[in-house]
């Protein structure tokens, strides 16, 4: 991030705010089915004012020059990013709405798997919250391009580095991280 625009306080006071609230070491299973010493439970951190504020804030920092219609994710893990960053948008100079993919489809209502803003014909942003090998947010990937969306970036707030990044540039979808899982963990 460039010192000169603002975002090194954030993404400083960002990182500071996971790490009191969001970083955790000892033994855990991730969603990929991984075993790790570590682990980065996000939601106490975007469910806050402040994180919720610098999360988006930083997120729409970063999309700035990506031409996109809509913003959402994966459920659970962008839920609380989507949101925040669609209603901060208009302070960036955009309109960015927002939506959502449903893991499963529901058996009542409208019976949708992408609830929110229709995004067919968009050019969409994926938000996600922890990247570990990329799973969750290329299922997002593929339901918005079988929706008829195209993809112009995914970011998360932190890349474990386990294989993310691989798996976007395989499918040729951009990626980003705010943080890097080592970014933490060289503080001890």
């Amino acid at each position: 991030m460039h010192q000169t625009d603002g975002t090194a306080e954030l993404r400083n006071k960002l990182f500071m705010l996971l790490r009191e609230r969001a970083f955790r070491r000892g033994k855990v299973v991730l969603a990929s089915g991984r075993e790790s010493d570590y682990y980065f439970d996000m939601k106490p951190a975007m469910l806050d004012p402040d994180g919720a504020g610098l999360m988006a804030d930083l997120f729409l920092h970063e999309i700035q020059g990506i031409s996109a219609d809509a913003v959402g994710g994966i459920e659970m893990g962008a839920v609380p990013l989507i949101a925040p960053v669609a209603m901060r948008s208009t302070s960036f100079g955009r309109y960015l709405p927002g939506f959502f993919v449903r893991k499963a489809v529901k058996d009542h209502g409208t019976k949708k798997r992408i609830d929110g803003v229709d995004i067919a014909g968009k050019t969409v942003v994926i938000l996600e919250d922890v990247t570990t090998t990329g799973g969750s947010a290329m299922e997002a990937v593929k339901a918005v391009e079988e929706a008829g969306a195209k993809v112009a970036l995914v970011i998360s707030i932190l890349d474990r580095g386990e294989g993310a990044a691989e798996l976007y540039a395989q499918n040729g979808v951009p990626f980003k991280s705010l943080f890097k899982a080592e970014e933490f963990l060289a503080g001890g």
